[in-house]
């Protein structure tokens, strides 16, 4: 029984997804039309995006990333500014989750290592922010991005007039938050050097397999080439590199699109359901967007939702503002108030109060500029 509240706490939204999906397969009976509902195409590019970027991380990429731009900062400012630019840019090519697994950590390592820990919460918090709006400016920068613009057929026009206004506001919100705050020198940046630089030959050769990878991945997402040969490409790519890259990639997430696939087609084939939903939808697609992700977060608001609305590029523009607000609205916020509760125990509360706040103000302020284009 510990073992099962465990595996819930842990995949709370698996759980979920798996728990609808079987319902709803009590009220449409399960026949070859199931086959229909998932969008492959969305779940082959996820699964070869987690094991590309994970072959990043297995050549410490990203951390060499974030040392060298490190050793460039003189001042806490700058190295705030740095920390959370590096998230907002990183997020739109490796994910919001894996860029916040990656350097969240690493900033509290540092700021631990040049005793300023009493500035790292709020700068968690901003990087949180960072890569959850960051994330938002590329179709493979997020899940939600992937699947409607695979699924919705959106074209790139589509895609930036969806997401371009508000990343570049988020942009500009963050930079001012970061240089207000008072700047002062750093003690014990020498800590910062890290581990000795590698040879940028002996990186780049051991990148070029996923940097290829990632190359094919993208010709994917813009309609290049076919999904099949590309996802037995990256399979046998990974299997002769490095085989263990397969443990890597989170088989829950790619399940729990599968289950919330089969509940919302079985949703579309109830006319009573569908034809409500549609009604309640269509139309107030951000709102709809933005409330559901409250409470189910982006990524399954995004499937649900889409099931029910022609407006797919409102959709968009909703489930990525959606993101901010409460602690689940994004899955990736989890893993910054983990990563920085095991390090400060007792300071959960503390957390979700500075994350409530600046979430609420984004949020706030991104809604009214979605208002006002719309």
């Amino acid at each position: 029984m510990a073992r099962m509240v465990h595996f819930f706490k842990q995949e709370t939204v698996f759980c979920v997804s798996l728990f609808l999906a079987l319902f709803s397969a009590l009220l449409v009976r399960p026949d070859l039309a199931y086959l229909g509902y998932p969008d492959y195409r969305t779940l082959a590019l996820l699964f070869c995006l987690m094991l590309i970027v994970a072959g990043f991380q297995t050549q410490g990429a990203f951390a060499l990333l974030g040392r060298t731009l490190l050793r460039r900062s003189s001042g806490l400012r700058g190295l705030s500014v740095l920390l959370v630019l590096l998230c907002f840019f990183s997020s739109m090519v490796i994910t919001n989750d894996v860029t916040l697994i990656t350097f969240v950590p690493f900033t509290l390592l540092v700021f631990r290592m040049i005793g300023r820990e009493e500035r790292v919460l709020k700068l968690v918090v901003l990087e949180t922010i960072a890569a959850n709006l960051g994330s938002m400016a590329t179709p493979i920068g997020n899940p939600q991005n992937l699947y409607l613009y695979s699924a919705a057929s959106l074209s790139l026009g589509q895609f930036a007039r969806s997401v371009f206004p508000y990343a570049g506001l988020a942009l500009l919100m963050l930079l001012a938050v970061l240089l207000v705050q008072r700047d002062e020198p750093l003690r014990g940046s020498g800590a910062l050097e890290g581990e000795e630089t590698p040879a940028a030959k002996r990186l780049l050769a051991s990148l070029a397999p996923f940097l290829l990878l990632l190359a094919l991945c993208l010709l994917v997402v813009f309609r290049v080439l076919s999904y099949l040969p590309v996802l037995l490409c990256v399979a046998a790519v990974v299997l002769v590199v490095n085989r263990k890259l397969f443990r890597s990639v989170d088989y829950f997430l790619l399940l729990t699109f599968l289950c919330f696939f089969i509940f919302v087609g079985n949703l579309k084939r109830i006319p009573e359901v569908s034809g409500l939903l549609v009604s309640l939808v269509q139309g107030r697609e951000l709102w709809a967007g933005i409330l559901a992700s409250q409470v189910i977060s982006n990524v399954p608001a995004a499937i649900l939702l889409a099931g029910f609305t022609q407006n797919a590029a409102a959709l968009l523009t909703a489930v990525n503002l959606g993101g901010l607000g409460t602690l689940i609205a994004s899955l990736a916020s989890l893993i910054s108030f983990q990563a920085f509760t095991r390090a400060y125990p007792g300071r959960q509360g503390a957390f979700l109060k500075v994350f409530t706040f600046w979430n609420a103000a984004f949020l706030l302020i991104l809604g009214a500029e979605a208002l006002l284009l719309a």
